[in-house]
């Protein structure tokens, strides 16, 4: 009985509020579901996690993909932005292709996938190497000057990425060191840079340039 009165006093309670709180969920609702449904694309960015420490993506990037929505006006307009996120969990050397579709595609509530374009993406992976490899200066000569001799330091540097990327690269280029036109011996601090965009400087990527300068 007392259990029947407490009921009944939760629900008597400030019927006032409880009948604006109805009101307006009601309006709501029909705002919601009067609302015209409609189609959109919307270019997103592909992100991925869980991808293992030891593997490096070697193929081009895949960076967006175009989604057709279909929704409700209003939540296709809304904040939240659509998202793609593939998991590379378990993933090893060799190519792998994932399927665009509703278990990796993040939407809003009331919002639909449709179809993605292009419906999966493919990427390469390979194993991660690192090696040192020389580092060669350039140098811009002025007129009636040359260079006589020349140090680097460090001589080499640790460079990393994709195994056959990393491979193929034998020696880093210096940004170019202008010659100043008098004779004597200079240090410069100037940036290394790799061809490959594919492999990277492991740490550092500055070498100090002392340099010897005579006349012609």
């Amino acid at each position: 009985m007392k259990w029947g009165k407490r009921l009944f006093g939760l629900v008597t309670q400030n019927p006032g509020w409880k009948l604006l709180s109805l009101a307006i969920a009601v309006v709501v609702w029909g705002m919601v579901a009067t609302e015209p449904e409609l189609s959109t694309f919307a270019t997103v960015r592909v992100e991925y996690k869980n991808l293992p420490d030891d593997l490096e993506i070697s193929s081009e990037p895949v960076s967006t993909v175009n989604l057709e929505l279909r929704g409700p006006s209003g939540q296709l307009r809304g904040v939240a932005q659509p998202e793609v996120i593939l998991d590379m969990s378990g993933v090893r050397a060799g190519a792998r292709t994932f399927p665009i579709g509703d278990g990796n595609v993040k939407l809003v509530g009331g919002v639909h996938l449709v179809r993605a374009i292009p419906s999966e993406v493919r990427f390469h992976f390979e194993g991660r190497a690192e090696k040192a490899v020389k580092v060669a200066p350039q140098f811009t000569e002025r007129s009636g000057y040359q260079v006589l001799d020349f140090t680097v330091k460090p001589e080499s540097l640790e460079i990393a990425g994709p195994a056959s990327r990393v491979r193929g690269v034998d020696t880093v280029l210096t940004d170019p060191v202008n010659v100043p036109p008098r004779a004597g011996s200079f240090d410069y601090q100037v940036n290394a840079f790799v061809g490959d965009p594919y492999v990277r400087f492991s740490g550092v990527s500055q070498v100090t340039v002392t340099v010897t300068i005579g006349k012609k």
